[in-house]
């Protein structure tokens, strides 16, 4: 007989479920006990967050404080007044931020479109051949200074906008009601309809390189089970792509929406710089970026040069808000996530 020792049955207990599904608790280190250098990485990236975060109130506060002087000579009034006249010393930012919201609006409105399709080509439907080539292409545009925008659109562009292009809206749109107003007016290719139509091919490239960098993260097992399933590309992007990467697009288009506010030298050269709020896109205006660009030099009375700082106090705020706007939406979208969960 040999020494082994048997176990009889009633002494092999099998584990039990609970103790088979409990995860190892990962180690922790006791209180006090951290290395200095997880204190000093800390530490550090803290002080990185906080120069930020100093800086971007510094800016504010200087241009808060350089504003005052326009602020008590013309309170409220500088806001909703449409007058610009160095001569009298009488300003109103009215004009400039009608242009600077119209324009970013067509910017938009012609640059989300594209860019989405952009994005979709390339990720989607784009051969392999022609992915790297066209992706490259389309990144190269961001590298192009706006001031070569400026002059292409000053000397190549608005020809052929008003020459062509203009006419023809007007003969589509100039007799319907609401949206005749809008497409009246002489066709000179300079006006705030061509410079939004230049932001738009400078947004273009920002969007579209975001947008194209969250399709490409979608796991390709959901698409290939939607497409398994028969469904077709749009119902694809529609209803597996957008809801996926619905956080990155919304932060794409407010970063070509930021570029667009702050553009300056393409909208100097083709917006007409005329203080001047109408009801046609092809009239000249002006833009907060390219009043600043035009008259900062020349501001010699510190009334003229403090409305011109307050202007760009006017762009910051504004800015701020679009992103706050932004941040909020997507917080609500991840509360409405939330509930059909």
């Amino acid at each position: 007989m040999s020494n082994s020792t048997v176990l009889s049955p009633s002494l092999m207990v099998a584990p039990s479920a609970a103790s088979i599904r409990r995860k190892p608790e990962p180690p922790t280190r006791p209180k006090g006990a951290a290395p200095w250098q997880d204190v000093l990485f800390e530490r550090t990236t803290m002080a990185f967050a906080l120069v930020v975060l100093c800086t971007l109130a510094g800016i504010l506060a200087a241009l808060a404080w350089a504003s005052v002087p326009a602020f008590e000579k013309f309170g409220w009034s500088f806001f909703y007044t449409n007058v610009w006249n160095p001569v009298t010393m009488d300003f109103g930012a009215l004009a400039p931020i009608y242009g600077t919201l119209v324009t970013s609006l067509i910017a938009l409105a012609i640059g989300v479109p594209v860019s989405f399709g952009i994005a979709l080509f390339l990720t989607e439907m784009c051969p392999v051949v022609l992915k790297r080539p066209l992706g490259t292409a389309v990144e190269l545009l961001a590298a192009v200074p706006s001031i070569i925008y400026g002059m292409w659109g000053l000397f190549v562009f608005a020809p052929i906008f008003g020459d062509y292009v203009q006419p023809a809206l007007t003969k589509v749109f100039g007799d319907l009601w609401i949206l005749g107003p809008l497409f009246r007016g002489a066709p000179n290719g300079i006006g705030v309809l061509s410079a939004g139509v230049i932001l738009s091919i400078m947004v273009i490239p920002f969007v579209a390189s975001v947008m194209r960098d969250v399709f490409e993260v979608v796991p390709p097992v959901l698409k290939e089970s939607a497409y398994g399933i028969g469904a077709t590309t749009w119902e694809v992007v529609w209803n597996i792509v957008l809801p996926y990467t619905r956080v990155g697009v919304i932060g794409g288009i407010m970063l070509g929406l930021g570029r667009a506010l702050g553009e300056t030298m393409a909208v100097t050269f083709i917006i007409g710089n005329a203080y001047k709020i109408s009801a046609s896109l092809f009239e000249p205006g002006n833009s907060i970026a390219s009043a600043l660009a035009n008259e900062f030099n020349e501001a010699a009375d510190p009334v003229h040069r403090a409305s011109l700082i307050a202007l760009g106090l006017v762009l910051f705020l504004l800015t701020f808000v679009v992103l706050a706007c932004s941040r909020m939406l997507l917080a609500q979208l991840a509360k409405g996530e939330g509930r059909k969960t």
